[in-house]
């Protein structure tokens, strides 16, 4: 379990890594572009590629939000739950959370072959995206991972972990 959770964390906070570089180019480049306009000369695609990098910084943060245990949770009425029923909603609740990311990191990676294999380009600066979904496809199979963990945390006697 200490060996999941250490692979847990490095690949969480590589991909937090990578998604903070992304969102500081995001910011340079929203920044280089307020100014060059001021000389009536945008900064051609900027949409696209604050699109592209949103999506990845969004998909590099899942993961880290949710080893951190970052993410909102509405508890009201699982805290007046006894500590068994606490255990099995979280057992139940991390198990279904963990199958349904890894299947949609799954079904991203098949759009992202199907986006490689048509050869589709993006509509402004005509560069490649497939490898942008594959990183939300990374993203996803990271926070699968990171539930997983959670998920036999809840799963396991506190003596065996």
């Amino acid at each position: 379990m200490d060996f999941l959770i250490k692979i847990n964390k490095i690949l969480n906070k590589m991909l937090t890594l990578t998604g903070g570089a992304f969102l500081v180019g995001m910011i340079l480049l929203t920044c280089a572009n307020i100014f060059i306009r001021q000389f009536y000369i945008p900064i051609r695609g900027t949409f696209e590629l604050m699109g592209y990098a949103g999506a990845v910084v969004t998909a590099f943060a899942l993961g880290y939000t949710q080893f951190t245990n970052g993410h909102i949770s509405v508890d009201v009425m699982v805290n007046a739950y006894p500590k068994p029923l606490k255990r099995l909603v979280s057992i139940i609740n991390h198990g279904i959370c963990c199958v349904f990311f890894f299947i949609t990191a799954w079904h991203v990676v098949q759009k992202a072959l199907t986006l490689k294999n048509a050869g589709e380009l993006s509509e402004t600066l005509r560069i490649i995206y497939y490898p942008f979904t594959l990183a939300v496809a990374l993203g996803c199979l990271i926070l699968s991972l990171a539930l997983f963990t959670d998920f036999l945390k809840a799963l396991l006697p506190k003596e065996r972990i």
